[in-house]
């Protein structure tokens, strides 16, 4: 999934690979000489380095050190940013402050660049939030269903919204409006890249098109 995959028209279908090959692997033309129906696409990566993504909440697979795969069956971590990209996330140990580990996630910006206010005073906000009780193992113990990773990241969210007076987000909302949307493009954007590696090429019918002569 380090590379690109690319998309371009050949014959009425649209054609998916991480370069473009001489040949086209439908109708086996050179395409060196012959004009593609449109220019080649880069398709959009779902994935970020988390640890670039400062002032955001970030989705991984728990496998492998947050190296697994998202194809709905791992198991997937929670964590927030700090303005320097180190990860607070909470596990059975208690709040981990990971500067390494979290380079394809998902990643879901909290803050507007123009908060100036709310940035200067973000990471003072997210340490004491993680040193509190409620995330002590001695006080509290982790939970599989209650008090886990993602109650964590969206509490701490709800009590940034508490201090610009705004309301909280239920897990529902939360999850609907901002993490399911971008857990679909991921998990189909891995399914792609999978076909890819496997075939070399992805093929499907280009949509609202007539099929291009290939004789």
């Amino acid at each position: 999934m380090d590379k690109s995959v690319i998309r371009f028209s050949h014959c009425g279908r649209d054609i998916y690979c991480f370069s473009i090959p001489e040949q086209c692997p439908e109708c086996g033309l050179g395409l060196g000489g012959r004009r593609l129906e449109e220019a080649p696409v880069s398709m959009p990566n779902p994935f970020s380095n988390g640890h670039k993504a400062f002032c955001s909440f970030l989705v991984a697979p728990t496998e492998g050190h947050f190296r697994g795969e998202f194809d709905g069956e791992s198991e997937l971590h929670t964590g927030i940013t700090d303005t320097a990209g180190v990860v607070y996330n909470y596990t059975k140990t208690g709040v981990r402050r990971d500067v390494e580990g979290w380079e394809k996630c998902i990643s879901i910006p909290l803050v507007q660049p123009d908060m100036y206010n709310l940035i200067s005073q973000w990471d003072q906000y997210l340490e004491k939030f993680s040193s509190t009780h409620t995330w002590d193992t001695q006080w509290q113990r982790f939970d599989e269903e209650t008090h886990n990773c993602y109650s964590y990241t969206l509490m701490f969210i709800n009590c940034v919204l508490a201090t610009q007076g705004k309301r909280s987000l239920s897990k529902d909302e939360f999850t609907n409006s901002f993490v399911l949307p971008r857990m679909k493009r991921a998990s189909k954007y891995s399914a792609l890249c999978e076909e890819v590696s496997k075939n070399g090429f992805y093929i499907v019918e280009s949509p609202q098109k007539d099929p291009e002569g290939c004789s």
